[in-house]
């Protein structure tokens, strides 16, 4: 594993706050020439600290108001009912997050729909057929107080 230096934090933590920074702007941040601060996010990049660059998007303006916290337990924690499990989730666009969780639940998904209605055939359609879901419990969320792409470095 790559341990992050004092010029890298501050590379990832300029990255994380605008991923469409150019090398010039990104190096001059950070106190570097432009050829040394790029070879540096190319090796963050192949390390994968970097794993990507992305849009954040308002999922209220784009149609998707609702956001549903669904907690999931399995009949057994076998590793092919888990492996079952995560295939599907990956399958379907509406689980924006999904985590294995401890405690008396298995997974916890944050499931992002237009309506209600699309939440509910969300769930007919999908979640309650899949082979050895037990039980879900799901919370509305009633307004986002926060949410961040950003670690803290």
């Amino acid at each position: 594993m790559r341990l992050l230096d004092g010029i890298d934090r501050k590379i990832v933590a300029a990255l994380q706050a605008d991923g469409r920074i150019t090398t010039q702007e990104l190096a001059d941040k950070v106190g570097l020439s432009a050829s040394p601060c790029a070879r540096r996010v190319r090796l963050l990049e192949k390390a994968g600290i970097i794993k990507g660059y992305v849009a954040v998007v308002d999922q209220a303006k784009v149609g998707l108001p609702i956001s549903v916290f669904a907690s999931v337990k399995l009949e057994r924690q076998r590793e092919e009912e888990l492996d079952r499990f995560s295939q599907a989730i990956l399958r379907w666009p509406e689980v924006a997050d999904c985590y294995l969780m401890t405690g008396q639940r298995d997974y916890l998904l944050r499931i992002v729909v237009q309506d209600l209605e699309a939440y509910e055939r969300f769930l007919k359609d999908k979640l309650t057929r899949l082979k050895g879901v037990a039980s879900i419990e799901s919370s509305f969320a009633l307004g986002q107080v926060k949410r961040s792409n950003v670690l803290p470095l």
